[in-house]
């Protein structure tokens, strides 16, 4: 019996897509197409995968109507906010307009003896496993550079957003990529595990959690196959002495509530200076209570449902547990009467939190912050480094020098300045401890999907 692989929307609970996962054997054979298919589109101008790609790019901007409000269907981000398109234009064409420079050869002698030189050559099938949270955007920071680096592309989306590779795979065969280069299945956990124990795959890139990056290790285990992942995030915000209270609160709450909070790297945490922390809490409450939880296709609605019940459940759970053991929440429910005890929750702050308390330490994904009052730098670096994760730290200060000071001494893999919650395609963006391994965007994101091969010709003499 074929299994159906649902969405459940979390707009209302009911299925709003479904698909047949693939049986092995089939997601196995599609596999080979795409590498059969892969030394052809390898072997075309750099210049043309680059054009063919962009024109993919396009073409899923052709589509932004009907995606956005299927993304309000399948995650709840509010139609508002047009979905995803600004990163995903803006992380395409960047890495589309130093392809030529990140993949160039790299020649240590060109002379009458020798010709020695280093040059990034593609793994032949790159596996891509996509999150619910950001499903176009955490996808395009792969698929782009794989796909222009000569790379054939398998896609696995998350169940939640099973449109959205659909979506993407139209748009790129659109645009010329071959439909065997660039494949979207339909894959269970088991068929998923199966193919790269099966060592189907040159590499693997894996967005999701610590859990399920464990998985895939185990499922690699032996066969050596180069591998990619973001993880979990707990990333904190800290407000300086001297910071612009008003700028940190606009800044950090918004990347504290984002996306009902589900931000990989979203802000989870905050440690304020104990001379500004009452006005910090003050004005972040304030800032809270302007939001608006309910129905994503509302225009108004500036707050959508989390993704999953499950996911909410978790974050209510953290929450009790935290009053428990004297934590003290700010925000009255009853000002969000979208609040249905389901996939609708309503934004909380939380103060007198301790390290002790689940929700300072693992990850929450939902729209709840601790916020804490620090005496100094040092008790504000301990405390950001009290954690197993380490994929973003924000700090607000008016000296940059603070922040590079500060930011040195942070286990993170981006430190900000007075902003959050942002990646930019020029840098790497990667993390630490359990946060994963590797690094998409900028040149080290055509490190990732290519393999260096080494070229020591010694000529003949005369």
């Amino acid at each position: 019996m074929t299994r159906m692989i649902q969405c459940i929307s979390p707009i209302d609970g009911r299925v709003y897509a479904e698909r047949p996962a693939l049986p092995l054997a089939e997601a196995r054979a599609a596999v080979d197409r795409a590498r059969a298919a892969q030394p052809a589109w390898a072997a075309l101008p750099l210049e043309d995968r680059i054009a063919r790609v962009r024109a993919g790019v396009a073409a899923l901007n052709a589509m932004k109507d009907e995606v956005v409000t299927e993304l309000a269907h399948q995650m709840g981000r509010p139609v508002r906010y047009g979905g995803e398109f600004g990163g995903v234009n803006e992380r395409a064409e960047h890495m589309a307009s130093i392809a030529a420079e990140a993949l160039a050869p790299t020649i240590v002698e060109d002379s009458d003896r020798f010709t020695r030189r280093l040059e990034r050559v593609s793994y032949g099938v790159v596996f891509v496993v996509a999150p619910w949270n950001y499903p176009f955007l955490t996808a395009i920071n792969t698929i782009v550079p794989a796909l222009i680096a000569g790379n054939a592309v398998v896609l696995k989306h998350a169940s939640q957003t099973l449109l959205a590779g659909e979506r993407l795979a139209q748009a790129f065969h659109k645009g010329g990529v071959p439909a065997e280069v660039f494949q979207n299945l339909f894959l269970d956990h088991a068929t998923t595990e199966a193919l790269i124990g099966q060592r189907a795959f040159g590499f693997v890139n894996f967005t999701g959690s610590v859990g399920g990056g464990q998985a895939m290790e185990r499922a690699a285990a032996g066969t050596f196959t180069a591998m990619g992942l973001e993880l979990g995030g707990k990333d904190p915000g800290y407000v300086m002495a001297d910071a612009d209270v008003d700028a940190a609160v606009d800044g950090l709450m918004d990347g504290a509530m984002f996306n009902a909070g589900q931000c990989c790297c979203g802000i989870e945490r905050i440690y304020v200076h104990h001379t500004l922390y009452s006005a910090f809490v003050d004005k972040a409450v304030d800032w809270v209570k302007g939001l608006r939880l309910g129905n994503p296709l509302d225009p108004e609605t500036t707050l959508g449902p989390m993704a999953n019940r499950r996911f909410a459940d978790t974050v209510r759970a953290q929450m009790a547990e935290a009053i428990a053991q004297g934590a003290t929440p700010l925000v009255d429910p009853a000002h969000f009467p979208a609040d249905d005890g389901g996939t609708y929750l309503a934004p909380q702050i939380l103060i007198n939190v301790t390290h002790d308390m689940r929700v300072m330490r693992e990850e929450s994904f939902g729209p709840i912050v601790g916020i804490m009052p620090v005496q100094d730098e040092a008790e504000a670096i301990r405390l950001m480094n009290d954690s197993p994760y380490g994929l973003t730290a924000s700090i607000w200060t008016r000296d940059p020098a603070n922040a590079e000071r500060v930011g040195a001494q942070i286990e993170t893999g981006t430190v900000f300045m007075n902003r959050c919650d942002y990646l930019d395609p020029a840098l790497c963006w990667t993390g630490c401890k359990d946060t994963g391994r590797g690094g998409a965007l900028s040149v080290i994101g055509y490190h990732a999907v290519t393999r260096p091969k080494s070229y020591h010709l010694k000529k003949v003499l005369k």
